[in-house]
């Protein structure tokens, strides 16, 4: 028991370290793309299509796994993304950010395998979505403090020390963690390959729809607030910090509402409301009527610190803002997925490679859809990215509705 106790502190505080720093890097990454590097909606989508070819081998998690444990993959994985951080601040044109967008990439993908993969082996069916959850509350607390760092230094550091002090506390933060990451569950293992099977079809193939869902919007709903309506780079880490605040409570209460009603019920109801956010998306840019009136939301300032600058806004944005909030809430119920495969999973040698092989499939519609998004934005418009993503909700819809496990078969 201690040594599981001791397990879960290192893998909360690792996941902490890495909402911190994705956080950070996430909330300013499109801003600075755009007023530093003058990055076009083509280019945004090449590069965070680039950003997930490290999801595409994935599967390498499952191999690594053969020599060292899930905790210690997650924690050298930590070190690697907050380098990528930190060489965000070098990025003068789109080929050096391309390379530090990179090069943090493949510390997260490996980091997102490995930790859930760890926490699956750690602890039980029952408690498996509650401590997901409580880890996600965790993660978005770290993200408060991230945000927090951004509102308190924008200004006077500016995006690229930004970018450095982000990358050198995760750097940090994660090599202290290493000599404690001993893993008090592993599963043996004889073979490289994954088990592929066909009883996982419908883990593979929402894992394979998440991946799309996901990737248009937080590729293209920022990319509309920035470029469209000119939300400033406050105004879109104000937004984080909402989320993440909302986060801080939600996520716990997510863990216990999977563990009570079950995945399939969760995700029906996460994948209607998720294809309202989508068709809000598409729709109210091209409403006339929701273009005024225009007013300005005051700012927000304690003496010369502006915790909010005036925000000029339309009954439009707001109706934005307010979408680009639930779809953050609706992501947390991700941890479904993951618990659905615990439950169907053989044997405990199953999980570790079939969990890396469902972030390759999830990073195959990942690379290819901020490409081809950014590719219809520009040919025929913003609504018809988003009016995909409808498209890819309702199909989600559909195959939940046939997922069974042994508890709620």
């Amino acid at each position: 028991m201690h040594r599981i106790r001791t397990a879960l502190i290192v893998i909360a505080l690792n996941n902490l370290l890495l909402a911190l720093g994705f956080r950070l890097w996430q909330s300013i990454f499109n801003n600075f793309a755009v007023e530093e590097l003058g990055v076009r909606a083509d280019q945004i989508g090449l590069i965070q299509a680039i950003r997930e070819v490290p999801g595409l081998v994935g599967f390498l998690v499952g191999v690594l796994a053969l020599f060292l444990t899930e905790m210690r993959i997650a924690g050298l994985s930590m070190v690697l993304m907050g380098a990528g951080i930190f060489l965000t601040a070098a990025a003068h044109d789109l080929m050096g950010l391309v390379g530090a967008t990179l090069v943090m990439s493949v510390g997260f993908h490996f980091f997102y395998t490995s930790n859930a993969s760890a926490v699956l082996l750690t602890v039980g069916q029952d408690k498996s979505p509650k401590v997901l959850g409580q880890l996600n509350s965790l993660g978005a607390l770290a993200a408060v403090l991230g945000t927090l760092l951004i509102f308190g230094t924008l200004d006077a550091w500016g995006y690229r020390t930004l970018f450095r002090v982000g990358g050198a506390v995760v750097v940090i933060g994660g090599l202290a963690l290493l000599p404690f990451d001993r893993q008090p569950v592993r599963a043996e293992r004889t073979s490289r390959r994954p088990p592929l099977r066909r009883r996982y079809w419908l883990y593979y193939a929402l894992q394979f729809l998440m991946g799309s869902r996901r990737h248009i919007f937080t590729t293209f709903a920022v990319f509309l607030l920035v470029r469209e309506y000119h939300v400033t780079a406050q105004t879109i880490t104000l937004l984080f910090l909402l989320n993440n605040l909302i986060g801080t409570y939600f996520h716990q209460a997510f863990g216990k509402i999977v563990a009570r009603f079950g995945e399939r019920r969760v995700l029906t109801v996460n994948f209607v409301l998720l294809t309202l956010v989508f068709l809000g998306y598409a729709l109210i840019p091209t409403l006339g009527a929701l273009e005024s009136p225009t007013f300005e939301v005051p700012r927000v300032s304690i003496g010369e610190w502006v915790l909010f600058p005036a925000l000029p806004a339309t009954p439009g944005l707001l109706i934005l803002l307010g979408l680009f909030v639930t779809d953050h809430i609706l992501f947390g119920f991700s941890i479904a997925l993951h618990s659905y495969f615990q439950k169907i999973a053989l044997g405990p040698d199953e999980i570790t490679p079939n969990i890396s092989l469902g972030q390759t499939i999830n990073h195959i519609a990942a690379v290819i859809v901020p490409v081809v998004g950014g590719i219809v934005w520009e040919a025929v418009g913003a609504q018809y990215t988003f009016l995909a993503g409808v498209a890819i909700a309702l199909l989600s819809l559909a195959l939940t509705l046939h997922m069974r496990t042994p508890r709620h078969a």
